[in-house]
């Protein structure tokens, strides 16, 4: 049976496929960091966002830039307050271009829920996708 931290990261992860922001939100934190590559930052996809408004604001974005997206979280592997999670994930360009890309999502976890998301991927992979 999984831990109460790894149920939380997995409702989060549902709500990505179910296209559900509360959902996502569920699992984390009033207060949560989300981080991603600053690599990013070229889209407005880079850099760190502040609590639930942070995360709103940044899946509001996505779409002005990818055509889609869907994670498939494959391993949890939790030590302490921290969970590492190894995926993949299925990212369409706006022009249709549809690549699987891997990503490790590292999760620190603070009272039940996600203080901390930091994305780790292949940034230059994104970029071609984005440009294709």
């Amino acid at each position: 049976m999984a831990s109460a931290n790894i149920e939380a990261i997995r409702a989060s992860y549902a709500g990505f496929r179910d296209r559900d922001i509360e959902g996502i939100l569920s699992g984390m934190h009033p207060d949560v960091e989300w981080v991603h590559p600053e690599g990013m930052a070229k889209y407005g996809l880079g850099g760190t966002k502040l609590g639930h408004a942070g995360i709103k604001d940044f899946l509001a974005h996505v779409p002005t830039v990818l055509g889609g997206m869907r994670l498939a979280p494959k391993e949890f592997i939790e030590q302490g307050d921290r969970i590492v999670v190894f995926g993949t994930r299925e990212v369409t360009s706006r022009r249709g271009t549809t690549v699987t890309l891997d990503f490790v999502h590292s999760w620190t976890m603070r009272d039940g829920k996600a203080a901390r998301m930091e994305d780790i991927f292949d940034t230059v992979a994104f970029h071609e996708l984005i440009e294709s």
